[in-house]
């Protein structure tokens, strides 16, 4: 049920699992030339299931929504209306999904938040909605899942070794 509701809360937001599916593509197919989109949203879903990624997700997704109706307590409003950059606690609350499948989720997600493509770029974009922590913990359930399909392949020693 939980799965659930974490993806229903993405998809409010505008955020499909294809979309992050699509970053997982970007980031595995150099590696691995047989590898198909169905793979990279099973590997979406897989990191989803994850109670602790759900917790992550519901607790972000909340802030910047509380941020969006202008609840949140001064000096945090203003901080997340402005996306200042030295606030790292969104980065921080990634790290955690990132972490779920070691370093290679790691150095993924430092990418990813430096590059913002697909659909992490958008939300990154200053609008009517907030997603300072959603722009973040979507980079970082992309970076988990291009992790899972790097430790699932036989090849996964090709990354350090080349």
């Amino acid at each position: 049920m939980s799965y659930e509701i974490a993806k229903a809360q993405l998809l409010r937001r505008g955020v499909t699992l294809e979309d992050i599916a699509e970053i997982v593509y970007s980031l595995q197919n150099v590696y691995h030339a047989d590898l198909t989109m169905e793979e990279c949203v099973e590997s979406v879903k897989a990191v989803l299931q994850k109670r602790e990624v759900q917790y992550t997700l519901y607790t972000g997704i909340a802030l910047d929504e509380l941020a969006e109706k202008k609840l949140l307590p001064e000096p945090l409003q203003a901080i997340l209306e402005a996306d200042e950059p030295l606030y790292g606690v969104d980065e921080t609350m990634a790290l955690g999904i990132t972490s779920v499948y070691g370093m290679i989720g790691l150095t993924s997600f430092g990418y990813l938040d430096k590059v913002k493509p697909g659909i992490i770029g958008k939300l990154n974009r200053k609008g009517e909605r907030i997603h300072v922590y959603l722009d973040d913990l979507v980079a970082g359930l992309a970076a988990a899942a291009s992790a899972r399909i790097a430790h699932k392949s036989e090849s996964a020693n090709n990354y350090f070794t080349t």
